[in-house]
């Protein structure tokens, strides 16, 4: 068969008419593709075109995609060609080509004005909150029902996640907040020397460490250590479809993966508190000594004085709301990670970043209210 064979154009009349022919796959790819590109520049002044298959032997993917070229082209001219002779079993094939290139392109992003941009960030900040009161509800729903049914508390889980977030992180505790002790105590004898008060330096850390940075700084390493900890496992269950097999076995994914690990962070938080402040207190202390020249019997003597059990207790009732604080922010980003790599590393840094900021916020809420009533 001569190639020119595969595609034969003539003029019938108004009408123009386009016969194929022969093999139309890729072995002709060449000779089709020339054949299509001249047929396409042939409609003249026709009124109606017609394209006949009836004698195409075979036919791919390569050959379908001419033919709609074809098509096409001959639609631009003002000319819709019928397809007639077609056999059964390209029809699926022509009706694919048909839809190939019709999808609508993405639309260009354009440049937002600083006040639109601050509109949708104000509407992000609306949706977080909103979502965040959502889950607080879902989990003081679950607490209630594990309540009236004490049986369904996961007390060993509880018990492993206080190991995790308590136990194992006493020595880095212990750690910074012994170097924030030091820091601290330091800092105020370089300056307070100038004025002949060494001594009030004792107060400053014994009250700054008891009543706002020992909470505070445990609660944000807790924040990054444990909380980020919370959003990756629970995020990964989400992205294995571990937390709908849970629900398809008509379980609570918020009492069973939730409740355990808020309770270990009540538990655990008000604990490391406590040690990170005794830690902070013999830095400063040693620095006093060391540093400072204040005899470790001095420096215990003022610290009694300059102290009372209310900024301890300051201190001591911060904890369970700013572990409460962190365990809700960092299960619900959890719990709210697709199915990619993407989303468990967005929502993992969203946790940290929002955790730390809700606990900066609560302090300086607790500051104010405590300096109310006089605590």
């Amino acid at each position: 068969m001569a190639p020119a064979s595969l595609l034969d154009v003539r003029r019938d009349g108004d009408e123009l008419k386009a016969v194929g022919a022969g093999v139309w796959t890729s072995e002709n790819a060449d000779t089709l593709e020339q054949l299509v590109t001249e047929a396409a520049r042939a409609t003249g002044q026709s009124r109606s075109a017609q394209i006949d298959l009836s004698k195409v032997e075979r036919m791919d993917t390569f050959g379908a995609l001419l033919l709609e070229r074809l098509r096409r082209a001959w639609t631009r001219e003002g000319v819709e060609p019928r397809v007639v002779g077609l056999k059964r079993r390209y029809s699926v094939l022509i009706q694919e080509m048909s839809r190939t290139g019709l999808e609508p392109h993405p639309t260009p992003r354009r440049h937002e004005a600083a006040v639109e941009r601050l509109g949708h960030n104000m509407v992000n900040i609306f949706e977080d909150a909103a979502r965040l009161l959502n889950f607080v509800g879902a989990t003081v729903a679950a607490f209630l029902r594990m309540l009236a049914r004490p049986r369904t508390f996961r007390f060993t889980s509880m018990v492993n996640q206080i190991d995790r977030v308590g136990l194992r992180a006493v020595p880095i505790i212990i750690l910074i907040t012994f170097l924030i002790g030091c820091i601290l105590a330091q800092q105020g004898i370089f300056h307070f020397r100038r004025f002949g008060a060494d001594i009030y330096v004792v107060d400053m850390v014994g009250v700054l460490v008891l009543r706002e940075l020992g909470v505070l700084i445990v609660s944000i390493m807790i924040a990054g250590r444990s909380g980020s900890a919370y959003t990756a496992e629970l995020g990964s269950m989400r992205m294995r479809e571990e937390v709908d097999a849970l629900r398809v076995m008509g379980f609570d994914p918020v009492e069973i993966l939730v409740i355990p690990r808020l309770f270990a962070l009540l538990i655990g938080l008000p604990l490391l508190t406590f040690i990170g402040s005794m830690a902070a207190l013999v830095g400063g202390g040693l620095v006093c000594w060391f540093y400072g020249g204040i005899q470790p019997g001095v420096f215990l003597d003022r610290l009694k004085d300059a102290i009372s059990i209310d900024h301890f207790l300051v201190g001591m009732i911060k904890a369970p709301f700013m572990a409460a604080v962190i365990g809700i922010v960092a299960c619900m980003e959890g719990l709210r990670v697709g199915g990619s790599a993407e989303s468990l590393g967005a929502h993992t840094t969203a946790s940290v970043v929002k955790a730390i900021f809700l606990v900066i916020v609560m302090d300086g809420l607790f500051a104010m209210f405590f300096a109310a009533i006089d605590m």
